[in-house]
């Protein structure tokens, strides 16, 4: 009889034990996210043909010879086509300056795996392939947009204002809590 007494209670702390450890791995890890998908169906801005100097840039003034009337729309200022790392992704980015001088980062037909914690950033790093790309996005520079809004179609992230874009030649979807990569684009200028 007091062999019972013992084992039920050191059954029910392994079975506690083991419930809370299953609760964390689900909590952290989210595997349901994998087969699930967010879509998101945001307009995207129509741009102008006319290419857009880079932000941060110079705009020709009216003294110069060959400076073009500004446009008074909406222009492409970058773009680039992501590259899968930790998970396939496919899509676009590209960063339009808005008809009022604003600039926003649009993510165009994105289709990567849905996960926790995943954050749009621009980043200085350039795109590398493989895993060599995974996990260098958090080791320089990077401006965070915001939290993912779907892993599935078109969305925009407005850039804050002020923001130098100087050297900023990436976009990564990161997942914060697993410090990796998803996907990034390099950005080259329109035009």
């Amino acid at each position: 009889m007091p062999i019972r007494l013992l084992r039920a209670p050191l059954t029910w702390v392994a079975v506690a034990v083991l419930a809370a450890g299953a609760a964390a791995g689900l909590y952290w890890f989210q595997p349901w996210r994998l087969v699930t998908d967010t879509e998101v169906h945001e307009e995207l801005t129509a741009v102008s043909a006319e290419p857009a100097p880079p932000p941060g840039a110079a705009t020709p003034s009216a003294a110069t010879p060959s400076a073009s009337p500004a446009s008074t729309g909406p222009v492409l200022v970058s773009r680039g086509d992501f590259v899968s790392h930790e998970h396939e992704t496919r899509g676009a980015a590209r960063i339009v300056r808005t008809a009022d001088g604003r600039h926003r980062l649009e993510l165009v037909g994105l289709d990567t795996s849905n996960g926790p914690d995943l954050q749009v950033w621009l980043t200085d790093q350039p795109v590398r392939t493989g895993p060599s790309g995974w996990h260098v996005f958090d080791d320089g520079r990077h401006v965070a947009l915001g939290p993912l809004k779907g892993n599935r179609g078109d969305q925009a992230y407005e850039i804050p204002a002020g923001t130098d874009f100087t050297g900023l030649t990436s976009v990564s979807i990161w997942c914060e809590r697993f410090a990796v990569s998803f996907g990034a684009a390099p950005l080259t200028a329109a035009g």
